[in-house]
């Protein structure tokens, strides 16, 4: 895990040093919001509905339960601190840091994106479950194409955004150690 963490934090970092201190959006970013300008306000709301506040807090909350639930009281304290340092970070450390603006705010990378998967990536590791997988990949998908089309981020932010949450959720997480087989002789 802490292998897949670092490449993940040298990429978000790496991603936005062509567009620290800028306004312009890149190709991919500019194709990203031309793939998405057909949606209808309607339905880009809904997009987006993921990455509002009190979503990402009942995620965080379920996880929580969830590592309770197992038992695992550290685990259920990190579903909740790890979240928040990552939003921290992007807020105070990596937005100042890149510089980049749209529409009078600081935009990578994207603290929607951040919170969001961050919680999922804690998700994930507490249930390890195939299905929550697929459904966290389908809610991102869905919520980078809301961002990007309610004009509030370019691509480009909502991958910095997931690489960076993935790398700090990921390098915070305790390694669970196989419990040894009792022996039977």
């Amino acid at each position: 895990m802490r292998t897949i963490a670092a490449v993940c934090g040298l990429l978000a970092l790496l991603l936005g040093l062509p567009f620290a201190g800028g306004t312009t959006p890149g190709a991919v970013d500019a194709a990203a919001a031309g793939a998405v300008a057909h949606l209808s306000p309607g339905v880009v709301r809904v997009l987006v509905f993921p990455t509002e506040p009190y979503v990402v807090l009942a995620l965080g909350l379920l996880a929580a339960v969830l590592s309770l639930r197992a038992g695992r009281r550290l685990e259920a304290a990190l579903t909740l601190a790890v979240p928040v340092l990552a939003i921290l970070l992007t807020s105070f450390l990596l937005k100042p840091l890149y510089d980049r603006w749209k529409n009078g705010t600081l935009v990578y990378p994207s603290g929607h994106t951040v919170s969001l998967v961050a919680v999922l990536t804690v998700l994930v590791l507490v249930t390890r479950r195939v299905l929550v997988v697929v459904l966290a990949a389908v809610t991102l998908l869905a919520a980078a194409a809301g961002l990007v089309g309610m004009g509030y981020h370019y691509l480009t932010d909502v991958v910095g955004g997931t690489l960076f949450a993935v790398a700090v959720v990921l390098v915070s997480w305790p390694v669970r150690r196989r419990e040894p087989v009792p022996s039977t002789g």
